[in-house]
């Protein structure tokens, strides 16, 4: 069965940087496209970034474009996301999840705040 676990989340202010880790357990990772999505209070889940198997392919929403960097490491199991010049608007719960999957992990929270 699969497992995800997100860490990395916090308060950070505008302008600042985080970077968010997902160990993944439980199945092949390195067959899996991967993906992270937010759900700020209120709003849909909605996709933040998704990496294919070997890394080479990358997709970006438009609100995150330019300033986040998803990567992965399939020796490690972990997918990463890498979070530059924070917005306010950029404030959710952060998931890991596999592509075409019901797996999720349980999320990690993101503030950014002055």
């Amino acid at each position: 069965q699969a497992h995800l676990v997100e860490s990395g989340g916090g308060l950070v202010q505008p302008g600042g940087s985080l970077s968010l880790s997902c160990a993944a357990s439980g199945f092949v990772f390195s067959a899996w496209d991967m993906s992270w999505y937010r759900q700020a209070p209120g709003k849909e889940r909605e996709l933040v970034a998704s990496i294919g198997m070997v890394g080479r392919r990358k997709n970006y929403s438009d609100s995150v474009k330019g300033r986040f960097i998803i990567s992965r490491d399939n020796r490690a199991n972990t997918v990463s996301l890498q979070m530059n010049n924070l917005k306010p608007e950029d404030t959710a719960v952060y998931y890991c999840h596999i592509v075409r999957s019901n797996s999720w992990g349980q999320g990690t929270q993101v503030t950014v705040s002055s």
